[in-house]
């Protein structure tokens, strides 16, 4: 006993190593360590979730305003092809039920610009 007591002296006089002095050396000092480590990995796996979900969120949004813009330019090609629909009929009536039809060319008169 006093023998290691001795050589622990020496050590710390002379030459100790930094594990040593840093108290590392010991088994509580390595699951300290281990813990840590954890608890770092942990904080940065939690960082680059909240980052992805953010990133995610935000394509989200701007996937959900794409298909609203679409949805209103639907909208407005369907109207578009009714209007186009409804002057077929209205020239068809025109024909049909009031004699309407579209003059030849050498009935037509240009007035002078």
């Amino acid at each position: 006993m006093v023998q290691s007591r001795q050589r622990q002296i020496k050590q710390t006089a002379g030459h100790e190593s930094l594990w040593t002095w840093l108290g590392l050396g010991e088994r509580r000092s390595e699951m300290f360590l281990l813990l840590l480590l954890c608890l770092l990995a942990s904080g940065l796996g939690v960082v680059k979730t909240t980052h992805e979900n953010r990133y995610v969120f935000n394509r989200l949004q701007e996937l959900k305003n794409e298909a609203n813009e679409l949805s209103v330019e639907w909208g407005q090609l369907l109207i578009e092809q009714s209007t186009f629909g409804v002057e077929g009929r209205i020239e068809q009536k025109a024909i049909d039920q009031l004699g309407m039809r579209v003059p030849d060319v050498s009935q037509i008169v240009m007035v002078g610009q």
